[in-house]
């Protein structure tokens, strides 16, 4: 049975993407920065906002929204498509002996993900709070704002992270 999807409003989503039978494939900074790049060009060509994100060693949490409605499923296949490609090319390049451990056919990403609509201030804010404490929950972290591959540092400390965020209302 298909996940059902909302997409018939400009809501903002709550996007869990897990990679391939959930293998650490983003342990690497590599992944993750390649990962940041294609989602700023995609938050670009979309005119997207990204109001917060946290990368994990096998999975990634967004808050996006989209300025036009049902584009959520194309947006997050552009995504992933490009993401996948570029870190497999990475991973042939720059690290053999772990390419060697996966199969060429096997994706970077399961073919799905999951999207939770948020139609709060309230409920945005509390998706924030749980993206940005991941790492701390998983022992990468001690406090959220040390793990760089989130948005806690722009929201605590107004540091850069990769791409714009903007808070959605």
């Amino acid at each position: 049975m298909k996940p059902r999807r909302v997409d018939d409003a400009p809501y903002v989503h709550f996007v869990t993407l897990s990679c391939y039978h959930r293998r650490k494939l983003l342990t690497r900074d590599q992944p993750k920065r390649i990962l940041l790049g294609v989602l700023a060009d995609e938050l670009e060509r979309h005119q997207a906002r990204c109001a917060g994100f946290v990368i994990m060693q096998d999975h990634v949490h967004i808050l996006l929204w989209l300025p036009v409605i049902q584009q959520l499923s194309r947006f997050m296949q552009l995504w992933k498509g490009r993401s996948s490609r570029n870190i497999k090319n990475y991973f042939a390049e720059s690290a053999p002996a772990y390419q060697s451990e996966i199969s060429a056919r096997d994706p970077i990403w399961q073919v799905r993900y999951y999207s939770f609509e948020i139609y709060s201030d309230q409920k945005l804010q509390e998706k924030l709070q749980y993206l940005h404490l991941n790492p701390v929950r998983a022992g990468l972290a001690k406090k959220a704002v040390d793990w760089r591959w989130s948005s806690a540092r722009w929201y605590e400390q107004g540091r850069t992270v990769g791409v714009p965020i903007s808070w959605v209302q």
